[in-house]
């Protein structure tokens, strides 16, 4: 990532600034000019004194001259000081306000993404969270430090040389021979710190990810007494950060000093040409004084460049992992324009394959069809692909071979937000969001009346136990039990009532009396709409019209529930296992006896 390059990038963002950018300019340059003020009072200050003292002392003079040169810094100090207040002020909202519209933006990308991206290990939860958050943090900060801090620097540097050659050309060229020496200084430790900067920022995106990893799973490190061993976790990623970032100021601290006695060097070489030509009565005495403090405006600013140099190397390392997350082509969905006021609902997988991001082959020539109206079930051991075969149907990830089509149109010729509005999903994981019962059942449609919440929380069998919660519907979602946070996920399908329903283990959390509550909801609700359901529920599996069969990631039957059992396969071993693991035997005779 170049300097250019950045520019480029950061531009349509910085441009909704540029009056703001170019007012701190000109204060930039009144700033640099002010700062020149105080050595050339001090050395008209030295010689007037030194004149002064070569008569006698009239204490009317005295007073004017000490009275006019304290007036001049004061005005100086308080112009200053207004200065560097309004650009602080303009640096300052110019930062916040790109921070923010960064983020915007960033987030109007991530959202937008396919879920494979979400499915690559670079992009875990806890990476992309310091990624942007980092990424973020260190391009605002550059921007200030580009357009607010070293244009004033190189001003103030470049004012104070101009103002030692024009005294003295030798004086002049002593001080600008000591910049290239500390430039080389400076280009070493940038040079030196690249790889350190990099192995922080990939620990620091580990660290970030463990942590959220541990605080997500800590009821299943309570459960097997594994606390020690994720300390030691823990313990390994903090002090491998730990040690990089003691390699990072190490390194730092050796050419910091390097650059200091660079410095002082200097101002030595600047104070003894300085008194060699004062000596030979080429310049007055004042003139010490003078370039002595021009020479620390000239390098003060450089001195501080690097500190804003190596901020903004930092900065490239981020930005490149940044760009690259937000400017990803690769993973926006191929949404198309067609829409329909009335569609059937006929939704095709054709000799689909499909590949995971990570390499992991989930289907292998994989035919499907759901008809409108009717109810298709998937039916397989774990991992037969059962759950990959629904996200292709819902739009979620592109086949790697094959056709995904909806009327007889492929699905990437739809426009992907009017299929998903019109396709509901009830997971096996269903995400419930941080707030009360009411805004996540809302979720489903937004727009809906509290009426209407309710009544779809009576459909999944929840009304009855919200009533019983202190603060009922504003009840924090989260601290419900895991069977009453899949009633909402429930509650949300039957407050959006669409077309189609994907259902992948709908019931799976909840007890037997609300499963079958639930079922008769669901069978209500899938009258005349296309449905596919996956489930280890036989009641549920039993009723679809058309049953498919898979095995690692092919289907090896279809049909009926009676057809297939017919046949000696896994369906059959499927159904009479949930038989024996039910002891349906023993239940019937209980039941009916």
């Amino acid at each position: 990532m170049s300097t250019w390059l950045l520019v480029q990038k950061l531009w349509p963002f910085i441009r909704t600034y540029r009056g703001s950018l170019v007012l701190a300019l000109v204060l930039t340059t009144l700033g640099a000019l002010l700062a020149q003020v105080t050595p050339l009072v001090m050395e008209y200050t030295v010689n007037t004194v030194q004149g002064l003292l070569k008569q006698p002392i009239d204490k009317a003079e005295v007073t004017w001259v000490v009275g006019t040169l304290v007036a001049i810094l004061l005005a100086k100090e308080v112009l200053s000081l207004l200065v560097q207040l309004g650009q602080k002020f303009l640096s300052d909202r110019i930062r916040f306000r790109m921070a923010a519209d960064l983020y915007e933006y960033t987030i109007r990308r991530i959202v937008s993404y396919h879920l494979s991206f979400f499915a690559l290990n670079q992009n875990q939860t806890g990476k992309l969270e310091k990624r942007i958050d980092k990424g973020i943090e260190n391009l605002t900060k550059t921007v200030k430090n580009l357009f607010v801090d070293i244009v004033p620097m190189l001003a103030n540097a470049v004012f104070a040389l101009v103002l030692i050659y024009n005294k003295n050309s030798g004086v002049g060229f002593v001080a600008t021979l000591v910049l290239p020496i500390y430039a080389y200084i400076s280009r070493e430790q940038t040079n030196r710190q690249k790889q350190i900067r990099r192995n922080i920022q990939e620990v620091r995106e580990n660290k970030a990810n463990a942590l959220f990893g541990l605080l997500e799973s800590i009821f299943v490190v309570k459960s097997f007494v594994r606390e020690d061993y994720e300390q030691l976790r823990q313990r390994d990623i903090n002090r491998s950060l730990c040690e990089n970032e003691i390699r990072h100021h190490r390194t730092n601290y050796l050419f910091d000093g390097l650059k200091s006695v660079a410095e002082q060097v200097g101002i030595i070489l600047v104070f003894v040409v300085t008194i060699y030509f004062v000596l030979n009565r080429q310049m007055t005495v004042g003139a010490i004084l003078l370039h002595i403090m021009l020479f620390n405006n000239v390098s003060a600013p450089v001195r501080h460049l690097h500190r804003i140099y190596d901020e903004y190397t930092e900065a490239l390392v981020y930005a490149e992992g940044f760009f690259d997350m937000i400017e990803n082509n690769t993973y926006l969905p191929k949404s198309g324009s067609l829409t329909r006021s009335t569609w059937k609902g006929h939704f095709s997988l054709r000799n689909v394959d499909f590949v995971y991001p990570n390499g992991k082959q989930a289907l292998r020539n994989v035919t499907i069809e759901l008809e409108p109206g009717k109810v298709t079930a998937l039916v397989g051991l774990s991992g037969a692909g059962k759950s990959s075969a629904l996200n292709l149907l819902a739009g979620f990830y592109d086949p790697t071979n094959g056709q995904v089509l909806l009327d007889e149109q492929p699905l990437s010729a739809y426009n992907s937000e009017f299929v998903r509005e019109n396709v509901g999903l009830v997971l096996q994981k269903n995400h419930i969001f941080a707030g009360t019962i009411e805004e996540n059942i809302r979720y489903g449609r937004l727009e809906a009346t509290l009426e209407e919440v309710i009544e779809a929380a009576r459909k999944a069998c929840l009304h009855e136990q919200v009533l019983k919660l202190p603060n009922g519907y504003n009840t924090e979602a989260r601290s419900l039990s895991g069977g009453q946070q899949q009633r909402i996920a429930i509650a949300r399908l039957f407050l959006k009532n669409p077309p189609v329903l994907f259902l992948d283990e709908p019931t799976a959390s909840l007890d037997a009396i609300t499963t079958e509550q639930i079922k008769e909801s669901l069978d209500a609700i899938k009258k005349d709409r296309t449905v596919l359901i996956i489930s280890h529920n036989i009641s549920q599996i039993m009723d679809a019209d058309k049953i498919y069969v898979l095995e690692e990631g092919e289907v090896i039957g279809e049909g009926s529930h009676e057809s297939l059992y017919q046949v000696k396969g896994l369906y059959r071993d499927i159904i009479d296992s949930n038989a024996r693991t039910l002891n349906l035997s023993r239940l019937a005779a209980t039941v009916l006896g």
